[in-house]
């Protein structure tokens, strides 16, 4: 007859082999708090370099990576005018960490793109409104004979102006989408060669 072990015995045993590396826990750690100032800097709290500064030179690579995690992913296509303040923002947090003159001016071109897309997508808004005008009057005047007294409809109220300004809004991000991954992979590179 065999022994009977405890479930405690046989994780111990197949756990016996593993140690923590306390490095690779610091490392973890460090990164952790790089991620946690990426998100204070964004919100305006800090400021990153003068954090930086501070960091213990063993952890800052880890530091950095954690920022540098944090900041890459919040590269996208600006959604309103204010958007671009946050862009610059941005790009002056991962200039921080990558510190490399190619960046910048690749990142400067990025700012320069998302205002070009933003004046595109005004443009386009006003050209969808424009299409969808005569049959949005045409809609009132239906709405206006049935109710007997004069209605106004708000286009973004209605689910087939919503449908065709969607369809051409998701046409333009479609143009521009590929030049902001090109920018994360290319900040990617920057970082992991600096």
């Amino acid at each position: 007859m065999g022994v009977i072990k405890t479930a405690l015995e046989i994780a111990l045993e197949k756990t016996e082999f593993v140690k923590s590396d306390k490095s690779s826990i610091d490392q973890f750690e460090a990164r952790q708090k790089g991620k946690k100032l990426a998100n204070a800097f964004l919100a305006g709290e800090i400021d990153l370099a003068e954090e930086l500064k501070k960091a213990p030179a063993c952890d800052i690579d880890s530091i950095k990576r954690g920022i540098f995690d944090v900041l890459v992913t919040q590269i996208a296509l600006p959604a309103q005018k204010e958007d671009e303040n946050k862009a610059e923002k941005l790009g002056k947090g991962l200039e921080t960490v990558i510190k490399n003159k190619e960046f910048s001016v690749m990142f400067k071109q990025l700012t320069q793109i998302f205002s070009q897309y933003l004046q595109e997508a005004s443009q386009y808004e006003q050209m969808i409104r424009q299409q969808y005008a005569p049959k949005l009057r045409q809609k009132e005047e239906e709405l206006s004979r049935r109710l007997g007294r004069e209605v106004r409809i708000d286009p973004l109220q209605d689910p087939e102006f919503v449908a065709f300004y969607n369809q051409h809004i998701s046409a333009l991000k479609g143009n521009y989408e590929p030049v902001v991954e090109q920018a994360k992979e290319e900040a990617r590179r920057f970082f992991d060669t600096k």
